[in-house]
Parts: C-alpha cells; sequence; structure tokens
C-alpha cells in the first residue's frame, strides 16, 4: 500500500483535493484535524503544552487557541518548540491509521498544511503539492475567514516558501482556476492504482 503526502499553502485548495480523492474511495488521514483533536483530548500532550505554555493554554479543559496564537504568532522559536511536542504524537496516529487499511486500500492520503516541516513527508512514498496564484489564495482566505489582505499574507509568510515545497514535491497539482483540477486528480489517481514499479513522477 503506498502512503500519498499532500500539502499546499494556505488558500491552495488542499482540502478540496482530499475531498476529491475520499470521493474515489481513498483514505485521507487530515493531520491538522488529528492534531488539534489531540491537543484538546490526549492528557499527555495536553500536560506538555501546559508545561511550555503554562495554565492558560486551555480554559475549562479547552486549548486556549487565542491565547497560545497570541504567542507564538512573534516568536518562532515558541513555535518550534509547540511543533516538536504535537508532530511526532500526530505522526505516530498516522501510521497506526493507515495500518488499518493495508489490506483494502491502493494508497492511503495524509493532508497536511505542514507536511515538510513536520518531516512526515519522508513516511510517504510520494508526495503531492497543491499549488495556485498568490492572488488566488489572497482572494480564497479573505472570503473565507473574512479577513483583511494584511493577515493573508501574514499567514503565508509564517508558511514555507511555496517554491520549496514544489521541489520537495513528486507531483504537483494547479489550482488556479484555470487547470482542469478534478482531470488531474483522477489522473493521479489512475497513476497511484498502478503497480508501484510503473509509477513514472509527472514533473
Amino acid at each position: 500500500m503506498l502512503k500519498i503526502g499532500l500539502t499546499g499553502g494556505i488558500g491552495s485548495g488542499k482540502t478540496y483535493v482530499s475531498n476529491v480523492f475520499r470521493g474515489l474511495g481513498i483514505p485521507v488521514f487530515e493531520a491538522d484535524k488529528k492534531a488539534r483533536e489531540l491537543m484538546e483530548n490526549l492528557p499527555e500532550l495536553k500536560e506538555s503544552i501546559k508545561g511550555l505554555f503554562g495554565d492558560r493554554a486551555y480554559t475549562n479543559g479547552n486549548l486556549n487557541r487565542k491565547y497560545i496564537s497570541s504567542l507564538v504568532f512573534n516568536d518562532s522559536s515558541l513555535l518550534d518548540h509547540l511543533n516538536a511536542i504535537v508532530h511526532p504524537v500526530v505522526k505516530d496516529h498516522f501510521i497506526k491509521w493507515s495500518v488499518k487499511y493495508q489490506d483494502d486500500c491502493p494508497y492511503v492520503i495524509e493532508e497536511a498544511a505542514l507536511l515538510f516541516e513536520s518531516g512526515s513527508a519522508k513516511l510517504m512514498h510520494y508526495n503531492i503539492f497543491v499549488k495556485a496564484s498568490l492572488p488566488c489564495r489572497i482572494r480564497r482566505v479573505m472570503e473565507r475567514d473574512h479577513v483583511s489582505r494584511d493577515e493573508v499574507l501574514a499567514r503565508i509568510k509564517r508558511q514555507m516558501n511555496d517554491n520549496e515545497k514544489e521541489k520537495l514535491s513528486d507531483f504537483i497539482i494547479y489550482n488556479d482556476n484555470e487547470q482542469m483540477i478534478v482531470r488531474q486528480i483522477v489522473d493521479l489517481h489512475n497513476t497511484f492504482l498502478k503497480p508501484s514499479c510503473t509509477i513514472v513522477r509527472k514533473r
């Protein structure tokens, strides 16, 4: 069974892409969603986060996202420490999750915003990068999250450069409203259904 990583910058449309794969019958592990779930519910992880941010990291047992975001926004080292706590736990859950499908599925997908930064990409046989133009991404996030252009740009600046992600990826899906995105996804799906020895990277 192949393990496929799927990533893209904010506003690139990676969630839409993962939903299309899911519609094709492919299991998708949402790493970001799982991270939030574990930060809320896993006792040992909660204690580690409290050790990093203090008791204010949780309010009535719920993760105080606003407080934590305010601390890590301008402190990259603090964000690195948080990621170092959370990413290994999420990675372990992905490995256990994927085992459930090894006899029934030709491949599974991990969708993760920080696929390369977390080291999860190294677990994958292939990695897909969803690419969209900067103006398109800005517009999408502004409409989706009702935030200013400057806020979107600030979020983008905190992520790994798209050019670096593209270089590290094996396949690119273009989602700029000019390419036929579903056709691209179906073509990749059919490629992954082939025996792994026949896969040719489409770069």
